[in-house]
């Protein structure tokens, strides 16, 4: 099936209540801004439009579910990462409707928004010149993701942004941005297109299309490099040659590890549920069983994934701002 066929519109799904939630944040915050939105492929705002587009899949639980089947997960899935994600590309919105990021002490504060965007990132995770949102530290991935993960925090209703970040570098960019807020509230934005850039009523692409693209997104991982330690987790001997494969102990094993891996190290399911693919067609072509008992094995596995997982770069949401 396209996309267009799919006859969705946000009106007639929980995304009109998430979007009336945003308004009401905003009047409580005294701002007059109000962003357009629209359903897409993905979460993005483009250059020039003060709106976002919101993923398809969020309009129907059956697409919902199957969104889940295919990647392991929801993006904004529930009401709360919902909600971040709506702040984060209202934070785009309205840095686009107000040209924020031409000012001089804009750049001052999160950096030059002509700086490259990369297609992955590696984020310190002890940083405290970021704020927290998203998940895997978004706001360390480009100055604009800065900003508007600085503004969703910042819009956040108790939040409780002054005594959560006080002493931290980020403070000074909350300060900034509720400053700002408070100059523009009642001005009209400059910028006013109602452009849906990609909006989903007019993409020919079919279901079965997005989902192979948005697999190619992740990558695929080589393991044989890992035969070391998998060697040490599991063994080859003929002493072991009646118990377990290791394969099968993981296929057994394999949700639990996927969801907490990701868990620990903040990498998409994807990722991770790639990385035990590839692990346990390793273990088959080694001839791999078990030798520890399976809580020791279990943990081993746990930690060998999640470091495989931690040292991949975090790929970006395919671009929330383009």
């Amino acid at each position: 099936m396209r996309l267009c066929d799919l006859g969705l519109r946000i009106a007639d799904s929980l995304l009109a209540a998430r979007l009336e939630g945003l308004h009401a944040e905003l009047s409580r915050a005294a701002l007059r801004f109000r962003p357009s939105a629209w359903l897409s492929t993905d979460w993005f705002s483009p250059h020039g439009v003060p709106g976002f587009a919101i993923p398809f899949f969020l309009a129907h639980p059956r697409l919902a579910r199957l969104e889940r089947r295919q990647m392991f997960e929801v993006e904004g899935g529930t009401a709360t990462t919902c909600m971040r994600l709506i702040r984060h590309e209202t934070g785009h919105a309205i840095d686009t409707a107000y040209r924020l990021h031409r000012r001089k002490l804009w750049r001052e504060r999160f950096g030059s928004p002509a700086a490259g965007y990369r297609p992955s990132y590696v984020p310190n995770t002890g940083s405290r010149r970021h704020v927290l949102n998203l998940d895997n530290w978004y706001a360390q991935s480009h100055p604009l993701e800065d900003f508007a993960e600085t503004f969703a925090v910042w819009l956040q209703p108790r939040s409780g942004w002054r005594v959560r970040y006080r002493g931290w570098p980020a403070y000074a960019k909350l300060v900034y941005v509720d400053e700002l807020m408070h100059e523009i509230a009642d001005r009209p934005p400059p910028v006013r297109s109602r452009e849906q850039t990609e909006s989903l009523s007019k993409l020919r692409t079919t279901l079965r299309d997005y989902y192979r693209r948005k697999k190619a997104h992740y990558g695929e991982m080589d393991w044989s490099i890992y035969d070391r330690e998998l060697r040490r987790l599991f063994s080859d001997d003929a002493a072991h040659r009646r118990r377990k494969l290791a394969s099968k102990f993981l296929r057994e094993h394999r949700r639990t590890l996927r969801r907490q891996v990701s868990r620990w190290t903040g990498q998409h399911p994807f990722v991770v549920d790639e990385i035990l693919s590839d692990m346990i067609i390793r273990c088959r072509q080694l001839r791999l069983r078990m030798h520890y008992p399976e809580s020791e094995t279990g943990e081993g596995a746990a930690v060998l994934i999640g470091m495989r997982a931690a040292q991949l770069p975090r790929r970006r949401h395919q671009e929330y701002y383009r």
